[in-house]
């Protein structure tokens, strides 16, 4: 409307508008007509956006944004930063929690020892709660549903005998929540994994020294009612040796089968070319070019073989046995540094080499990879370990111990390790290797039907990239320190550190990401699990928070506030508006964004108790 007095120029109500934040901007927006026009511009809302949420200036914007200011809106209303329900049911710390992969249920797991299942409905229900201890657990730690959502994998910690405490592996029906198998597994932090939908992957621990150890991955059948003893319901997948007192643990499948790239995750043709020795990216070197070469862990200051002329080295270290059995020879290592240069020489010649090709021959063939903690300095996890998964190795048919395997190749090699020089507590994938709605179409989609699809929903835009992506939580080791004792680690760090990997180039993307902290010291540190959305990647922290992180920016955009630990988190696997996390507090918390909070109360019905009182007056 024209008042007749002059009006300002656009330029001068630009430059006054940055002077105010982003809640004034919107107010004098409605003023007129000439004010909205200014409040909208795209130059004010980028400078307000990297004003606000403190985005380093060359940083773009997301490539699937529309607008600065829709961008702005993005991060503001989609946060699911908003507590709008508190599940009180455990009686103890809650440990973990996982979707379906339809996102209709979800499940916790607690030191009360009870797996319980959720129904993910607009007001949370329990549907179901199993409790372990009949089965001698002491609690129940980790959960993963299987592809179809019909089975529940659920791991925890078992009391054997003497007290001694191992891990087992149970699998649940979703259908009557009936308990079909249990496995052992050992250690108990393995925690398992699914590889398909009716196979799960299990450890075991053998113990060949003080320090040395051989880790076995198991394939199980998750059905272990068989009718005919011919049919196998286990399988060994992979044997491999530790050193130093490490273990495999914390074990995880990248699921890579729908794919069109044929070298997704690994450069096999670089693979190929290499040696036979198992490349390892330091993620403590200084330099692109020390980081690039393969490394080996290093070997202790100790007297070296003697030298028999081409004679194999097992040979010489038989001769150097017998002159220290023999008196002729005086050892100049400690016991430990002993154990370790045998291992390290026995593992270099009982190894068998990479495949010579794993190079996929068409590409319809299943590509699945073992993701892994481990180490080769001390018993705290500080590498990551990947192997792929061959496609006959994918089901229990065949012997039971696997491959023949020759005298020369008892163990089996890596094909990756990255080093995060620093103590591991988490891991998650990025969503890509969930299955996308977006090949069923979006009228298919969970959040449409909710009404609640995001902006750039994969279900709406199936063109998206789909980058694979692994993201650590680690506790960062002094620099340069020098692990003497393999039972001694070296201090960590209360600040944790949540790195980003690419798992195609297996370099490090981004800066580490920080905001959350731990306190506990490194022989008694614990697992904490995070997990990422297509946009956001959440964790938990000691620090009585759990937090939320863009994936894009690198920012922290939310702190969840608990009454003690936060151990877990997790979004809903087609909902990113929708996180759970859990807490040493006993509770389960469920947050949501503000506009999923505004459009529930929008659905709410509308109470007619005053209608229903004037129509009462009408009529009398």
């Amino acid at each position: 409307m024209d008042t007749g007095c002059p009006r300002l120029p656009d330029t001068v109500l630009f430059e006054i508008f940055l002077y105010l934040d982003h809640a004034d901007v919107l107010s004098v927006g409605l003023v007129c007509q000439q004010w909205r026009a200014v409040a909208r511009d795209e130059f004010l809302w980028k400078e307000l956006f990297y004003r606000y949420y403190r985005v380093s200036r060359d940083v773009p914007r997301h490539p699937g944004a529309v607008s600065w200011y829709d961008e702005f809106q993005r991060l503001y209303d989609t946060i699911p930063c908003v507590e709008v329900q508190a599940l009180k049911e455990h009686n103890d710390q809650v440990l973990h929690l996982s979707f379906s992969h339809s996102g209709c249920l979800f499940a916790s797991c607690s030191k009360d020892c009870t797996v319980k299942i959720w129904s993910n409905e607009l007001d949370i229900s329990l549907q179901h709660s199993s409790n372990m201890r009949p089965y001698n657990w002491s609690y129940t730690q980790f959960s993963q549903f299987n592809s179809d959502d019909s089975l529940l994998l659920v791991s925890g910690v078992f009391v054997g005998p003497h007290n001694s405490s191992s891990g087992e592996i149970a699998v649940i029906s979703m259908e009557n929540f009936t308990l079909l198998s249990r496995v052992r597994n050992k250690p108990y932090d393995v925690f398992g994994c699914w590889l398909n939908e009716t196979n799960l992957i299990s450890g075991n621990l053998h113990r060949i020294g003080r320090i040395t150890s051989c880790s076995v991955l198991w394939l199980n059948n998750a059905f272990q009612g068989i009718e005919s003893e011919n049919v196998n319901v286990v399988k060994r997948l992979f044997k491999i040796q530790n050193l130093n007192a490490s273990t495999i643990r914390t074990v995880m499948v990248a699921d890579c089968s729908r794919y069109d790239s044929p070298d997704l995750l690994l450069d096999y043709e670089e693979q190929l070319a290499a040696s036979s020795s198992c490349p390892v990216f330091d993620l403590g070197s200084d330099s692109e070019e020390e980081e690039a070469k393969p490394k080996l862990p290093p070997e202790p200051a100790v007297q070296e073989l003697p030298d028999a002329g081409g004679v194999p080295a097992e040979h010489g270290l038989q001769q150097l046995f017998d002159d220290i059995m023999e008196g002729r020879v005086r050892p100049a290592m400690t016991e430990t540094e002993l154990e370790t240069k045998v291992a390290e020489l026995f593992v270099r010649n009982r190894t068998k080499p990479p495949e010579p090709n794993l190079l996929p021959t068409d590409s319809n063939s299943k590509t699945k990879y073992l993701i892994f903690t481990t180490g080769c300095l001390t018993y705290s996890p500080h590498q990551i370990g990947i192997k792929r998964i061959l496609p006959h190795q994918m089901t229990t048919a065949g012997p039971v111990l696997g491959e023949e395997r020759r005298s020369d190749e008892f163990f089996d090699s890596l094909d990756h390790v990255i080093d995060i020089h620093g103590h591991i507590i988490g891991m998650g994938l990025s969503p890509d290797h969930r299955l996308h709605f977006s090949e069923l179409g979006c009228r298919l989609h969970p959040c449409r039907s909710r009404g609640l699809c995001e902006p750039w929903c994969s279900a709406g835009n199936p063109s998206l990239p789909s980058p694979r992506y692994l993201y650590v939580n680690s506790r960062a080791w002094p620099r340069d320190c020098v692990i003497s004792d393999p039972m001694q680690p070296p201090p960590i760090a209360e600040e944790i550190d949540l790195h980003v990997f690419d798992l195609k180039t297996m370099k490090e993307v981004k800066r580490a990401l920080r905001a959350h902290r731990a306190y506990t010291p490194n022989e008694e540190c614990f697992f904490i699990f995070l997990d990422v959305s297509r946009d956001f990647v959440a964790s938990g922290a000691e620090d009585r928070h759990g937090y939320i992180w863009d994936r894009h920016y690198n920012i922290c955009l939310a702190k969840l506030q608990h009454d003690n630990v936060v151990n877990s988190v997790a979004f809903s696997p087609v909902e990113q508006e929708l996180l759970l996390t859990a807490s040493d507090d006993t509770t389960i918390k469920v947050w949501r964004s503000p506009r999923a909070v505004r459009i529930r109360q929008a659905r709410r019905p509308r109470p007619r108790k005053l209608l229903f009182s004037w129509l009462m007056n009408q009529k009398s």
